[in-house]
Formats: structure tokens, sequence, C-alpha cells
């Protein structure tokens, strides 16, 4: 019994022990620079929220928090090499409803689990897409646009801005609940895609705020509704799809922060309470805004499962419309 009764001792003594050094750990952390992987191409949603809390992380922590740039396969690479990275809390990544969410489904072979290999940090922003159309399309709301669609099946086609990006899906998931028969015209970015719809060769398309705010203020372009549950701030005059004759629609792009499986928790805590910190502040408020992005923030339990909803959510449509990409 009273090896027993020492053995016990000895485990408790360990386990208090480790308690002490992790939460030693966290209160050391950080003490060298932080690199901030963003798995896309500079000047996109995903960098540029990525930038902005890099920057004040840097304030928050005292250390710089560097952005590195790894874009490539839809953002799997840079994911990747988040995932292959130590648990440290030294390399943090701007994760998204692509690499998050659709990719698992899209892709044949991907060199990480999302959920598996990662842990949730916090959701920073969600961010509405917007259903637009040309101007010389005879069409001012949703109920109009599957109308005219049912009307001239496989006539009207829609700018996709990358096969498996959330535009296409999310115009995929569109034709399935209106039942309507609207031809893909897949492009490389959005770029290019937008050029076309502007210049009439396209009649639709579901596009990012960030990328059509400025068209929507030249009137190049007519916004029909935003793709959010809710109305978005930043648009308050536009119906979403759902209340706009669509029943359940959401296409919803959003970006979080996570780190690799096994960080310690307490590191996670003081990330999780300094980004929530962080996006309280004006100017954060002021420029998530701007890109017509709504704040979110909240606990690393709420963004894990928010990301085990979306999933298998996305999966059905990529099924459904049988997309697959290498």
């Amino acid at each position: 019994m009273s090896f027993i009764k020492s053995a016990a001792r000895a485990a408790l003594c360990i386990a208090v022990v480790a308690g002490s050094c992790k939460s030693a750990l966290a209160q050391d952390y950080p003490n060298k620079p932080i690199r901030f992987i963003a798995p896309n191409l500079p000047g996109g949603p995903t960098d540029i929220l990525a930038r902005l809390i890099a920057q004040k992380l840097s304030d928050g922590l005292g250390q710089p928090v560097v952005v590195e740039n790894r874009a490539g396969a839809a953002g799997n690479i840079g994911t990747e090499v988040a995932a292959k990275s130590p648990p440290d809390g030294y390399t943090l990544l701007s994760g998204n409803v692509a690499t998050f969410g659709a990719n698992v489904s899209l892709y044949k072979r991907l060199g990480f689990d999302p959920v598996k290999d990662f842990a949730p940090v916090v959701l920073v922003a969600t961010q509405p897409n917007i259903l637009v159309v040309h101007p010389s399309l005879p069409v001012t709301s949703v109920k109009e646009l599957v109308a005219l669609a049912r009307a001239r099946p496989g006539q009207l086609n829609y700018a996709g801005s990358g096969i498996g990006a959330v535009a296409h899906l999310a115009a995929e998931l569109f034709k399935s609940m209106t039942g309507t028969n609207i031809v893909h015209i897949p492009y490389k970015s959005a770029a290019p895609a937008l050029t076309d719809l502007i210049a009439g060769q396209m009649q639709l398309m579901f596009a990012t705020a960030l990328s059509v705010q400025p068209h929507l203020q030249a009137k190049r372009l007519r916004p029909l509704a935003v793709t959010t549950p809710r109305r978005a701030r930043a648009f308050p005059e536009l119906p979403t799809v759902a209340e706009a004759g669509v029943p359940g629609f959401e296409a919803t792009t959003w970006h979080g922060v996570l780190v690799p499986a096994g960080t310690s928790a307490a590191i996670v805590s003081k990330l999780n309470a300094e980004i929530n910190r962080l996006l309280q502040l004006p100017d954060v408020r002021e420029r998530i805004g701007a890109l017509g992005g709504e704040i979110v923030g909240g606990t690393p339990k709420a963004f894990a499962e928010h990301m085990q909803r979306e999933i298998p959510r996305w999966a059905k449509v990529i099924k459904a419309a049988g997309i697959q990409l290498e």
C-alpha cells in the first residue's frame, strides 16, 4: 500500500512540475520572432488580414510577427508547411474557408489533415460574397435572375475566379438550390473574371466584397444580394440571397488563425486573448470593415466547431457538382 501511495505522490509531483513548466513556458512566450504563414499571394483578403493581425500582435507580444507568403494549390502548399512546423507557438497560419473547408473534398490528396494537424486559435472575420450581374442583364433581384435563368437554360454564363474557389462553389450551390442551368466559365483568378464580366462577356458572378466594391461604386456592376446569413454592415441595403428568394442559402468567406497541433494550450490561450483584444481596436475594426468584413473573435472551441460544420457542408456541394482537383 505504501508503494502505491508513494507512486501516486510521485505521479502527482510530476504532473505539478509539468504543469509548472507549461505555465512558465507560456509566461516566457514569445521570446523570439514569430512567423505568420499566409498561404496565398500578397494583396488578397487572407494576406491583408494576416498583415493587419501580425502588426498588432507584434505590438502586443513585444516580438516581431513576420508574414510569410507561401502560395500555391489553393492554399494547400503553405498550409502543409505550417502543419509540419514545430508546435511551439512560433508558427501561425492564416486559414480560410478553402484550406479548412472545401479543399479536403476537392483534392484527392492533401499533405495535411485540417482537423488533426492543427489547433484552432480564433475565427477572425467573415466576409460576404456578393451576387453581381452585368448592368445589361434585365434583372434587379434574385427572383428575377432565377426566373430568367429558368426561361433561358444554359444561355447564361457565370464567371468563376478559380475551380473550387468560393465563388465557384457559391454559384454551384445557387444552381442546385434554384434548379437553374447556368454555365460556369472558369478563370485563373478574380481579376480577369471581373474584367470580362464588366465588359459584358459574362452575365453574372459571385465575387468577394473586396474585389467587387470599387466596381459597385462606379456602377459598372449591379449587386443583387450578399451570400451571408445576415445582411452585411458594409452593404446594409443589399438583402441576403436567402431572404431574396433562396431560403437557407449561405456561402460565407471566413478567415481564422491556427497553430500546429500539439501547441501548448497555454500558448493557444495567450494568442487567443491577444487576438481578441486587437480585434476590438478601432483602427482594426475600421480596416476590416473597409474590406466588407465582419469581426467574429471568440474561443478556440467555437472556431473548431465552425470548421467541423463547414467541411461536410461544402463536401455535399462539391460531390453534387462533381468537382475534383488533382
